[in-house]
């Protein structure tokens, strides 16, 4: 029926809402001139729209899981974070207690020791030839550089970590190896070369890697088993499962859990695969189980959920899977479609300046 016909559902104009009777929020123009801090225009980000707002609300949810005494906080990284150099961002998160367990791609580890040895990544030109970089041993991620000569060094510092462990140790997990890792840098590394996996052993941060072969740390655990096997020696098995029940006990062991994942892949699925786990343990096998999901969840990813693609799918499908908690029932969750070296530390850093006036800081927020 046209708007000028006589259905019950044609608005009156005198009867049109304001708004505020409804209770519906404000929003405010960005106003630069009036902030001073990255907090405050983060803040004044989230009364906007469209990025703007999904950015500000993600800082307020980090913010708040890290308040929250009560939440284990983990945080889940794939893409190459390390050689963009966003590795001290993961440092300040582990630092500042935003993280109790790190869930990352081996990649992003492996590089990160280059840079927490002092070593240097560089910048690719779109003139330079992919096979000269490959001649000279220089590995291109996009739009760096990373050496060959590094990535060596690096298998140094992995073979004496394995060599220290053989004859103490039958097997292993990611988790313990990346301990070991950063416990050899803690003690061979000056205190302003900082890192992520020196960071997690200093603070007792677990990181776990679940596609753990998919990594230059993986090709040098088979480089040792293959060095072990031709000297007739029985070497460290490496055992994937150990993470799995590490990070199970510990979610288990939590009263509330937050995420902050940038990007997606395996380690976002697998640190929220643990709800459904932690469901069918009580289902089929009737003890030991539990119904977990997360209260908080942040996610700065750019793929869309139209792709298809597993680091695209909404926390509102993690609902339907136990994974997070609906908003309805308490859940606080904000997603983030921007590349993440732009939106991640713009968050981090709005968080640690509202956090660090209330005693947080380096070293004033205790780890679970």
């Amino acid at each position: 029926m046209s708007r000028t016909g006589k259905s019950k559902n044609v608005r009156k104009v005198d009867g049109l809402s304001d708004g505020v009777s409804d209770k519906l929020k404000p929003l405010s123009p960005l106003d630069l001139t009036k902030y001073n801090t990255v907090s405050e225009l983060v803040d004044g980000m989230s009364r906007c729209s469209f990025g703007a707002r999904n950015l500000g609300e993600a800082a307020e949810v980090v913010q708040a899981m890290t308040e929250d005494d009560d939440c284990l906080r983990v945080l889940t990284l794939s893409g190459a974070m390390t050689p963009a150099k966003m590795g001290l961002v993961v440092c300040d998160m582990i630092d500042w207690g935003m993280v109790d367990a790190v869930i990352s791609t081996g990649a992003i580890m492996a590089h990160g020791m280059v840079e927490s040895t002092g070593r240097a990544h560089f910048k690719h030109d779109e003139g330079m030839n992919d096979v000269q970089l490959y001649l000279k041993g220089y590995n291109r991620i996009y739009d760096t550089i990373e050496l060959e000569r590094s990535l060596d060094d690096m298998e140094l510092i992995f073979r004496k970590v394995m060599e220290d462990a053989t004859g103490k140790k039958e097997s292993m997990g990611s988790y313990e190896l990346n301990w070991l890792i950063g416990e050899y840098l803690a003690k061979n590394t000056t205190d302003d070369q900082r890192g992520i996996l020196k960071s997690a052993y200093l603070r007792k941060v677990p990181v776990y890697v679940p596609s753990f072969t998919d990594s230059e740390l993986g090709l040098d655990f088979g480089v040792y088993l293959r060095r072990m096997k031709m000297a007739g020696k029985q070497g460290i098995r490496f055992d994937a499962f150990a993470d799995l029940e590490d990070y199970t006990q510990r979610v288990l062991d939590s009263k509330k859990l937050g995420i902050l994942t940038i990007g997606g892949g395996v380690p976002r699925n697998w640190a929220q695969q643990v709800g459904p786990y932690l469901d069918i343990i009580n289902k089929r096998v009737g003890v030991g189980g539990g119904f977990k999901r997360f209260d908080y969840a942040v996610r700065i990813c750019p793929e869309p959920v139209h792709w298809g693609g597993l680091s695209g799918c909404t926390y509102s499908e993690g609902v339907s899977w136990g994974k997070i908690k609906p908003r309805a029932e308490g859940g606080k969750y904000v997603e983030v479609f921007a590349d993440a070296t732009i939106a991640w530390p713009i968050v981090v850093k709005a968080v640690m300046e509202r956090i660090g006036p209330k005693g947080y800081g380096p070293k004033g927020r205790p780890h679970k």
